[in-house]
């Protein structure tokens, strides 16, 4: 998986079940060009091709073809949203069968895994040597059995001297999670726990498009007001800080958001317009870092009922929903709002 990855990143092709794939974005094979391509459903939604038989699968990927063989320049101009003003006429585009619909879906995986636009040109299989990988593989990289303790240390932090870092790894991903855990943890009552996902822009930057750094900021306060009894209670809270920067997507592809996001798209629709999910957080990720830690209740800090569905749907009791609302400004204004009228948070 991880050389599936590389590979991906690099602009090389890659095998899912027979099918050799080369990614629009970052293939660099001068003169390589394909009769057919394979995009993800929202983006074909994009480019009015739902409405195609082939296409009409709800979350499922599309194959196209064109009138001639894509070449990477076509293929970057059907894949990235960046260029739909500069190449406005697309197509037009006949949607074919899919012969194995979940190679199609890991191969859309994949991508989003990589960090790149889920778009492949479906290129004649060749005698160079290509990385294969299968559903199975990727099933068995995202196996959070893998996942374990790496190490851990003391950690004063500005919130709670009294803080402990764990450091999580699995073999095969880079990604490395993390948790603060603030105050001593007892067994007797669930810890206050904050899901955060990497923003580097707002826990960084202190960007104001998002609530991302203000609210991880009022966690760690929060858990370190129950640790030190200021609350009137007492306890103990966890900051689980999980690597899916943008929800999911990336870094570079929640960049391309945002710049979509100026030109008049919200949250939801920049992400399906990059043909990205709006959702694409690994959810067991957390309940495996929470087993490992002995935690198994908790007491979750967030404004999103879909969050708490989430963990209790892998096995995590999420004994009370504590709200974490932040005032907005005017730059984030519109964001929260799409979040609770599009995504459901309670806001």
């Amino acid at each position: 998986m991880a050389l599936a990855l590389d590979a991906l990143r690099h602009g090389w092709p890659i095998r899912v079940a027979g099918q050799v794939l080369l990614p629009a974005e970052t293939a660099f094979a001068p003169g390589a060009t394909a009769p057919r391509m394979l995009i993800s459903a929202a983006r074909a939604v994009t480019l009015k091709l739902a409405n195609q038989r082939e296409a009409a699968v709800p979350e499922a990927p599309v194959l196209i073809r064109a009138a001639e063989p894509f070449d990477l320049d076509t293929a970057r101009a059907v894949a990235d949203p960046a260029l739909d003003l500069a190449y406005p006429m697309k197509g037009p585009f006949a949607a074919e069968p899919i012969e194995d619909a979940d190679a199609a879906r890991t191969a859309m995986e994949l991508a989003r895994l990589a960090g790149i636009l889920p778009a492949f040109l479906v290129v004649p299989p060749h005698a160079d040597e290509v990385q294969d990988v299968s559903g199975a593989d990727l099933a068995a990289w995202k196996d959070t059995a893998h996942l374990a303790i790496a190490s851990r240390a003391r950690l004063p932090v500005a919130a709670a001297e009294n803080a402990e870092i764990v450091a999580f790894r699995a073999l095969d991903d880079l990604r490395e999670h993390v948790a603060l855990v603030i105050g001593t943890q007892d067994g007797d009552r669930p810890p206050l726990v904050r899901l955060h996902s990497e923003c580097l822009t707002g826990d960084i930057l202190g960007s104001l498009k998002c609530d991302c750094g203000p609210q991880l900021n009022a966690a760690l306060r929060a858990m370190a007001a129950e640790a030190s009894g200021e609350s009137g209670q007492g306890g103990w809270g966890i900051l689980l800080y999980l690597r899916q920067e943008g929800r999911g997507i990336g870094l570079v592809n929640k960049l391309r958001a945002y710049a979509l996001q100026d030109v008049g798209y919200d949250t939801v629709d920049a992400n399906n317009r990059l043909g990205l999910p709006t959702e694409a957080r690994d959810f067991p990720v957390a309940a495996r870092m929470l087993d490992l830690l002995g935690v198994p209740a908790i007491r979750l800090m967030t404004n999103n009922p879909a969050k708490v569905a989430a963990l209790q749907g892998v096995g995590v009791e999420v004994v009370e929903r504590v709200p974490h609302q932040l005032p907005p400004n005017p730059h984030n204004a519109r964001y929260l709002e799409t979040k609770r009228d599009r995504t459901g948070h309670i806001l």
